[in-house]
């Protein structure tokens, strides 16, 4: 598998990904979008940005080793966030950091965010998609 991560000369570098990632391999691993949902089905960290990005990324975790990947397989995030202002930036990148830390994530794929009106569930703050490429 290679997948090669990249800032382009005349692009902005950004610290919490890159801004393209170019990927060979064969299998194309897409997944349903991660909630702060524990396994019993209950929102993980009611009111708390930063933990229910951790658990949203720890669910893509589950989802990527289901799939035989892990997030170094991973093309593309796209992360919605309930009522997203700027302010919360340093919420949802603690919440990166700290699931980042428990899965041993190195790398930053292309990242979008989008700010959205409400999710699945009333206690829900963020919810991520991501796309994996697996040789």
């Amino acid at each position: 598998m290679a997948i090669t991560l990249v800032d382009p000369e005349g692009l902005p570098k950004i610290d919490l990904y890159r801004q393209v990632s170019v990927a060979t391999g064969s299998k194309l691993v897409f997944m349903a979008g991660q909630v702060a949902w524990g396994a019993d089905g209950h929102t993980v960290g009611v009111g708390d940005l930063a933990a229910q990005v951790e658990q949203a990324y720890l669910n893509v975790g589950t989802a990527l080793a289901e799939a035989g990947a892990s997030f170094d397989n991973v093309v593309k995030l796209t992360v919605y966030l309930v009522d997203w202002t700027p302010d919360k930036m340093p919420l949802f990148v603690e919440g990166v950091a700290r699931a980042s830390a428990k899965l041993g994530i190195t790398s930053a794929p292309p990242l979008t965010g989008i700010g959205v009106a409400a999710l699945a569930g009333p206690d829900l703050l963020v919810e991520v998609e991501a796309t994996a490429v697996i040789d």
